[in-house]
């Protein structure tokens, strides 16, 4: 039982420097690119900050991605962690151009996510300067910084709205093709856990594999992953 706690513990403490400064970052870009482009509003909604606890929900920020921690599903093959925070305000209609700058603002968090992946994979190279008891806990944090952020930006990328994919898509389209689109908006979070976690439930059951989106997301994180450890000489 001593051993099983301790485990959880490290589990853990190992995934919560990566996921608090993964969805911060992502979440402050978001804000720090919209008052770039015109729009104050993130900015004076004390948004643009990289305080965690301003971006923090309580339960897609902490709750859920610890619940992925405890029920295994970060240590059952898959580094994806699901989670999220609370939302950028952006006022569309003060940006300078609003259907270029609002592809900018959502294209900003997936972007920083993949900087993020990048530093962390360059800083792999710092785990043999430390003692053997910090060295194992740096080397596994940076680990799953790289998978997380990873993950986070493939995720975010998929053509979805509320996701940020969805918003570039919506600011691709003709104009009537895009409002329409993003009415999509309101089923969007049905749509994201049908497609992520209902479909291959579904498949498990009746022995087809139906988890197509996931296979998408590992794949552009697996592209990516080999690419930031080429960059880092990692490999």
């Amino acid at each position: 039982m001593e051993e099983m706690i301790s485990n959880i513990l490290f589990t853990a403490s190992i995934w919560a420097l990566p996921v608090l400064i993964a969805i911060t970052m992502h979440e402050a870009a978001h804000g720090y690119v919209a008052n770039m482009l015109g729009d104050p509003t993130a900015r004076l909604m004390g948004r643009v900050t990289l305080n965690p606890f301003v971006h923090i929900d309580r339960f897609g920020t902490i709750i859920l991605p610890m619940l992925c921690v405890i029920s295994g599903w970060a240590l059952a093959g898959t580094p994806f962690v699901f989670g999220y925070a609370k939302p950028v305000p952006v006022a569309v209609s003060r940006l300078n151009n609003p259907r270029r700058d609002m592809m900018l603002v959502a294209a900003a968090g997936p972007a920083i996510n993949v900087v993020l992946a990048f530093l962390a994979a360059a800083l792999l190279h710092t785990v043999a300067w430390f003692p053997d008891w910090f060295s194992a806990w740096w080397q596994a944090t940076l680990i799953n910084g790289i998978l997380l952020n990873l993950v986070l930006a493939v995720f975010n990328l998929l053509p979805i709205p509320p996701l940020d994919g969805g918003r570039i898509v919506t600011g691709l389209l003709p104009y009537e093709l895009a409002v329409r689109y993003s009415k999509l908006e309101r089923f969007g979070l049905f749509i994201v856990i049908g497609l992520m976690f209902l479909l291959p439930y579904i498949g498990r059951e009746i022995g087809v594999d139906l988890s197509y989106a996931m296979q998408l997301v590992m794949f552009g994180v697996k592209n990516l992953l080999h690419f930031i450890l080429m960059l880092t000489g990692q490999i």
